[in-house]
């Protein structure tokens, strides 16, 4: 597994962080680490990382314990925080080879800060000091020194923070393509980006983890109600639509226009072609609305709240 956690758990005095996770990830995965603020995200990836330890469990990153072979750890990972920390007095490729040296790349520096500055879209602000550039831009440069020792795990916390629109399809495309041959940890607030990005999602609240499946499946187990709007060409009798099984909830728009919630909508949406035939009409128009990953999200956490 490229990370493995095991009953990990943190404490700050007697306030418990984290609360005996499990998790692992694997090569070829991006998963999103969602939770809300303050519910052991930060905890969790700074763990990882290597930048505090933890109270008790095991975390390992490529087969590496973070605690007794951080070296290791750090050779094999790469790490965007959410408040990307950088030497602003420095030029932008002047950072980058420097970032390399430190991971101690002894050959092909240059080269790799020329890719790494292609990959990222930095070519044009490659010879400014980073404290001249945008938010967006220096978002990038995070993320470039994150890549430039060519990990095999990457930690993204807020990795879109400060992009403009087009910037944000950008960087999602290169994390999507990254993650073709890297784990990718994903750390957001932005649902849709989840929803772009990631095969699997982690929640975790209150220090907890709540929920770890894909996206397609934590949306079918916990948005278990659906939406239907719908017309028929004649009116129809309420009491017919009230007999199918599943509708648990009717609207009346007019006499042939309903909204209905129900659970089972396949079977709901069969039924409704059905009566429409029966009653010697058609449907004019159909529509269907579940819930998103944000509003499973946030029942989730009130849930567990």
């Amino acid at each position: 597994m490229s990370i493995q956690v095991e009953q990990l758990n943190k404490l700050y005095g007697k306030q418990k962080a984290l609360d005996n996770i499990n998790f692992s990830l694997k090569k070829g995965e991006v998963v999103g680490f969602l939770g809300p603020n303050g519910a052991g995200k930060s905890t969790t990836m700074k763990i990882l990382s290597c930048f505090i330890p933890q109270s008790s469990g095991t975390a390992k990153v490529c087969g590496f314990d973070v605690v007794a072979e951080p070296m290791e750890v750090r050779r094999r990972l790469g790490y965007l925080p959410e408040s990307n920390p950088l030497y602003t007095d420095m030029f932008v490729k002047e950072y980058l080879g420097f970032v390399a040296a430190l991971h101690g790349m002894k050959t092909g520096i240059t080269k790799r800060v020329a890719d790494i500055i292609d990959i990222t879209g930095l070519g044009k602000e490659q010879g400014k000091k980073i404290k001249m550039l945008s938010k967006g831009y220096k978002q990038r440069v995070g993320l470039a020194q994150a890549l430039i020792h060519n990990p095999e795990v990457l930690i993204l916390d807020e990795p879109t923070s400060g992009l403009d629109p087009n910037q944000l399809v950008e960087i999602r495309k290169l994390i999507a393509e990254i993650g073709k041959d890297k784990c990718v940890m994903l750390s957001t607030h932005i649902m849709q980006e989840v929803e772009a990005l990631c095969n699997r999602v982690i929640i975790i609240n209150n220090g907890k983890i709540i929920a770890d499946d894909s996206t397609a499946i934590l949306k079918e187990q916990f948005a278990d109600k659906t939406e239907i709007s719908i017309s028929f060409k004649k009116p129809i009798d309420l009491a017919l639509l009230k007999s199918i099984d599943g509708i648990e909830q009717i609207t009346k728009f007019d006499d042939a226009s309903y909204l209905v919630v129900c659970r089972q909508a396949e079977k709901v949406k069969e039924a409704l072609f059905n009566l429409a035939a029966s009653q010697q009409t058609i449907i004019l128009s159909l529509a269907e609305s579940s819930k998103n990953l944000e509003q499973v999200f946030m029942d989730l956490t009130k849930q567990k709240s």
